[in-house]
């Protein structure tokens, strides 16, 4: 004789199941029957201090006047008076001649500067003293104008 293929465990779920629906449906129909809120009620405002309330922004409130000069887009560079040594000094950490690029570590912050064959102006080595000038490059700084200390 062959068994059942609904046994007690799979009964007593689907009744679980069943009984969840029914307590859904019915706090739905509770839910609508109660009225809720409006749209206009659950509108929150918030008032020139960033507050929030429920009463709308008076129109007639003067407003502020702004002057399109004083808007800063970025960041500026104030110049103090004082002009800025660009011409900087260091050592020759790495270079390869045959692959015309290399390092130099700044004296003064101690950077490793990114330094390529075209940026020179005399023949340079490893550990030899160098001056040179600085310009952004897409990974970073770039060493420029690289002259040998004598």
């Amino acid at each position: 004789m062959a068994r059942s293929k609904e046994t007690f465990n799979k009964k007593e779920l689907e009744k679980k199941k069943l009984q969840k629906r029914k307590e859904k449906l019915q706090r739905k129909e509770e839910r609508k029957s109660a009225g809720g809120r409006s749209f206009e009620e659950m509108i929150a405002y918030t008032d020139e201090y960033g507050n929030i309330t429920d009463t709308p922004p008076d129109p007639t409130k003067k407003k502020k006047e702004i002057n399109e000069a004083d808007i800063v887009i970025g960041s500026r560079n104030i110049n103090t008076g004082e002009e800025i040594d660009t011409v900087r000094q260091g050592k020759v950490s790495f270079f390869d001649n045959s692959k015309g690029y290399g390092f130099i570590k700044d004296k003064e912050t101690g950077d490793s500067i990114f330094v390529h064959i075209n940026g020179l102006v005399d023949e340079i080595n490893e550990n030899d003293n160098v001056t040179f000038e600085t310009e952004r490059g897409l990974k970073g700084l770039n060493a420029i104008k690289v002259t040998l200390v004598k």
